[in-house]
């Protein structure tokens, strides 16, 4: 390769700097990374949906799952209350049945009587006139 002395005419000759090269240059950078950060926020976004899409649908089985859990519970809790199942809690307990002679005719009867009584009182009776 062939250089020029420096004792040439054009040896110091500079080239002269082009303003407008240098403007469109730092235009096409700055809407290169405009267009960029458009891309990773577009990108940021659709893995935010779709995280959101996940987590929703981990909710929707687990909503099903406790549903599942409370019909299971409550059909548990209406057997439990059965006559039968009952009845095997207290003697499971030590409760024994009713025996006939544990109920006293006279006291329900005077009970009958002071219930069905208070029902026929009239009004007036009642305020004292």
């Amino acid at each position: 390769m062939r250089r020029l002395p420096p004792n040439q005419k054009n040896y110091v000759v500079r080239r002269e700097r082009d303003t407008h090269a240098l403007f469109r240059l730092a235009l096409l950078l700055g809407c290169g990374l405009v267009l960029a950060g458009g891309f990773v926020y577009a990108a940021g976004q659709h893995f935010a949906a779709v995280q959101y899409g996940y987590k929703s649908e981990e909710l929707r089985r687990e909503q099903a799952q406790l549903l599942e859990e409370q019909r299971r519970l409550k059909l548990e809790r209406e057997r439990a209350s059965t006559p039968e199942h009952l009845e095997e809690a207290a003697r499971e307990i030590g409760m024994k049945p009713l025996q006939p002679a544990q109920i006293d005719p006279a006291r329900n009867f005077e009970k009958t009587q002071t219930h069905s009584t208070a029902a026929f009182i009239s009004p007036s009776a009642s305020l004292g006139r």
